[in-house]
């Protein structure tokens, strides 16, 4: 590798719109179901069940964690039910499937997302094999990134040296913490970032795409 990057032995990603482009808009369709979750469970109108729902993302780092907060919304149901999407936005991503194949060391998704979630588009994508673990919103005891708990629980539960580990995201807040334990980061900045951006301290590096940058770190060595 790169000299600045040799003692990486731990690579983590996030899932949605970093392992597959923003331009896909998969999360649209979430996104969509979330506001008619929040409408349909509080009793609101389309507008004011969006900036419900907003709200809550800003403030508890998701909206489910909004709504167990405020609401005691059960997560399993919500999650089933935000998550019932069509994939067929997503493609099969060969020259991203062989670059994480070529990266040394171990390779896990880390992931606001549930575990079944994520395996229908890791399948989508190709990636299906490409993975040690999905560290997933129930592995966090439902306290999701950015709390600093769920980076530290990460490391514990997977026996990560935060030091020797890259974690790329696609939104900057999600990345200070990782920063803050050690880890290199990397910043997915396709513009999915939402609302006033964060301070870029805790970026390292920043890519459009996540596939190109590993493909020029990789012909670097």
């Amino acid at each position: 590798m790169p000299p600045a990057l040799r003692h990486i032995d731990t690579w983590i990603f996030d899932l949605d719109n970093t392992l597959y482009p923003a331009s896909a808009d998969l999360f649209a369709q979430i996104d969509r179901r979330m506001t008619a979750f929040v409408a349909a469970r509080l009793g609101l109108a389309h507008d004011a069940a969006f900036r419900v729902q907003k709200g809550y993302f800003h403030a508890h780092g998701t909206t489910l964690a909004g709504l167990m907060a405020e609401h005691g919304v059960e997560p399993h149901a919500f999650l089933a039910d935000v998550h019932a999407v069509e994939m067929d936005v997503l493609e099969h991503d060969a020259p991203l499937v062989a670059a994480i194949a070529r990266l040394p060391g171990r390779k896990l998704v880390f992931t606001n997302g549930d575990a079944p979630y994520a395996t229908r588009v890791l399948d989508r994508l190709g990636l299906a094999a490409s993975f040690e673990a999905i560290h997933d919103i129930h592995a966090m005891q439902l306290r999701p990134k950015p709390a600093a708990s769920a980076y530290q629980g990460l490391c514990d539960a997977r026996r990560i040296e935060p030091t020797r580990a890259l974690f790329a995201d696609d939104m900057i807040r999600n990345l200070a913490p990782a920063k803050a334990i050690g880890m290199t980061t990397l910043w997915i900045d396709n513009g999915s970032e939402q609302g006033p951006e964060p301070d870029r301290g805790g970026i390292d590096y920043t890519a459009t795409a996540l596939t190109p940058w590993l493909h020029r770190l990789l012909e670097d060595q």
